[in-house]
């Protein structure tokens, strides 16, 4: 593992760190912001999933997530949203390749030797923060936006007993119902749809539910709610009775001065969930 850099934060450090990943092939970029109480002992760990076009300097610059986690005396991690770098398949769309890896492992030419993102966030990445740094691993939970929502809110859904809260901002909710899905899926995993189903939030709502407390903001002027359909989600909630809040939040968009503004909601929640 390699430092990039680090700048004293709120007490703490905010990292930047690259090293080899095992799951995607390349090399790979990470923020991890560490509290002062980490000079104590391990603190609990908040990941951060970023969206489409994103790194992980988007939510680690502009969501404002280090000032309440200094407070609460939580980690953060950013990773970045895709594989990158000589070699790694791309496409001219934005939604596709370099900045959106949609967090699943591709089967697909050309994105399979790379575009396995589903390993890299639940096995790679892990591996590596728990061995070099003052983390909880019994303490974990997960957000993220938009992609980076649905990539939190299938990731702890399909890992019960490893997060012990998930929130989202703006998830993409139904994405097998979505321009923001069906393209990518279908890039990434291939024409059969029933390997999709296990990326989609409503879906796995129905089939399972989360074991724990989930929190979801959405903005109600969001530009890409048609693409997002966090109504699909917020019904397959309350017919699972999924214990949680979704909430409309009037006159946001989707950009990060939403983010910023609940985030110190969201580590709060996060927080308490640590206590329990």
């Amino acid at each position: 593992m390699k430092t990039v850099s680090e700048n004293r934060a709120f007490g703490g450090v905010q990292g930047v760190y690259s090293h080899a990943s095992q799951a995607t092939g390349c090399d790979m970029t990470f923020g991890l912001f560490l509290p002062e109480q980490a000079e104590d002992g391990p603190v609990p760990l908040l990941w951060f999933l970023s969206g489409l076009t994103c790194t992980h300097e988007n939510a680690m610059i502009k969501a404002g997530a280090q000032r309440w986690a200094a407070e609460a005396g939580i980690a953060l991690c950013f990773p970045d949203t895709s594989p990158r770098g000589e070699g790694v398949a791309n496409d001219a769309d934005f939604a596709l390749g370099q900045g959106a890896g949609f967090y699943v492992n591709a089967t697909q030419t050309p994105w399979a030797t790379h575009f396995r993102m589903w390993d890299y966030i639940t096995e790679d990445l892990p591996r590596v923060l728990f061995n070099a740094f003052p983390l909880a691993e019994e303490a974990q939970g997960i957000t993220g936006h938009s992609m980076g929502g649905h990539g939190a809110l299938t990731i702890a859904m399909s890992f019960p007993g490893r997060f012990r809260s998930v929130s989202a901002f703006a998830p993409i909710c139904n994405p097998t119902a979505s321009d923001w899905g069906r393209p990518q899926f279908s890039a990434y995993l291939g024409a059969d749809e029933s390997s999709w189903a296990a990326h989609d939030a409503t879906l796995l709502m129905r089939r399972r539910g989360f074991d724990g407390p989930m929190l979801v903001d959405q903005g109600t002027s969001d530009q890409f709610l048609d693409k997002l359909r966090p109504e699909a989600l917020a019904e397959a909630m309350a017919g699972a009775r999924q214990g949680g809040t979704f909430r409309m939040q009037k006159g946001y968009d989707h950009s990060y001065f939403f983010v910023s503004t609940f985030m110190e909601d969201h580590v709060s929640f996060h927080a308490q969930a640590f206590l329990g």
